[in-house]
């Protein structure tokens, strides 16, 4: 389970938690301009613009979580386990497996107008990575600073959504997550009116009653509520400390904590990292489970038109800076 999220200040922020009991020992990478994707179903795509982003690189090539470009174009692929269905190839489409959708977005597109031509023509097909990574089900979360976007794969064909919340998180599928806000429509920042009956005087005990409702567990359904009503009440300065701060307390709201989601053979999904991308300015932010200190990688301090790769393995022991 995994939770994604856009912000707009000044510059345009975009992340996600990443939920999983295990991690495939993910790195943030950097690809330059010019770098070679092979593709299953279509011809190398040699890119246009530079990514970073974190991956699970294999056979030198980066299977990318999550991502933005240097235009500041951001992806994010969320499960979708269930409802995610591809295609054999079809002729006169664009054929993409599902793990090169990143690269083959954030690699040509500058805007997300952009984007949107390059999927009207595009078929997702079913040809995993290999037999050790089998296909993932997946959606994503697509998005600069002028909108949102989600797009599905579904046994009835791939579907692009227009994303007012600027939010996803996992199932049911993202027509029934939006009309699933319905039923929240009355929470506000705001302490409420009593309205329960005339004559009852019923008194504001409390500080936060406009939230009375939210739901908090860790459920897909209810972390989508929640990530909308804190993503979309949020407010912070227009200071870079100040938004990257605000957007890891928007991605706190609904991250999972060791212990709280149990699987089986005891064990347990939590939050393994979570990213914020100031797709603006092309930084790379990030923290994990047992590191909360925010380590930050830029990307306009490597060598964007390089032939090679750069990684960067995750710091995820504890940093703790001792005061006194």
């Amino acid at each position: 389970m995994c939770t994604a999220a856009t912000f707009l200040s000044d510059d345009f922020y975009f992340g996600r938690n990443l939920d999983y009991e295990f991690s495939y020992g993910d790195e943030v990478t950097v690809t330059p301009r010019g770098y070679t994707f092979p593709m299953r179903g279509h011809a190398p795509l040699r890119t246009r613009y530079a990514i970073i982003g974190m991956a699970y690189v294999t056979d030198n090539v980066p299977l990318y979580y999550d991502a933005i470009n240097e235009k500041g174009l951001g992806v994010a692929g969320l499960n979708f386990v269930g409802n995610a269905a591809y295609q054999p190839e079809i002729s006169g489409k664009d054929n993409v497996a599902q793990y090169e959708l990143i690269p083959w977005l954030l690699g040509q597109c500058a805007t997300l107008t952009e984007a949107r031509t390059l999927l009207s023509r595009m078929s997702m097909i079913n040809i995993p990575y290999s037999d050790m990574l089998p296909l993932a089900q997946l959606h994503w979360l697509i998005a600069d600073r002028t909108g949102t976007i989600t797009v599905e794969a579904t046994a009835d064909g791939l579907h692009v959504y227009e994303n007012p919340v600027g939010v996803l998180t996992n199932n049911p599928p993202f027509p029934l997550q939006m009309f699933h806000l319905n039923n929240f429509r009355a929470l506000s920042p705001r302490t409420p009116e009593s309205t329960f009956a005339p004559g009852l005087q019923l008194d504001d005990y409390s500080r936060g009653l406009g939230g009375l409702g939210l739901p908090g567990d860790l459920s897909s359904q209810s972390r989508f509520v929640r990530a909308a009503f804190v993503r979309m009440n949020s407010r912070c300065e227009d200071t870079e400390a100040a938004c990257v701060s605000q957007f890891f307390h928007l991605l706190g709201a609904v991250e999972q904590q060791r212990g709280c989601c149990e699987l089986k053979d005891g064990k347990y999904e939590i939050t393994l990292y979570t990213s914020c991308c100031n797709a603006t300015k092309g930084i790379y932010y990030y923290t994990t489970y047992d590191n909360r200190q925010i380590t930050a990688v830029d990307m306009h301090r490597e060598n964007l038109d390089g032939s090679e790769m750069i990684r960067y393995p995750l710091i995820t022991e504890m940093q703790i800076r001792q005061q006194n």
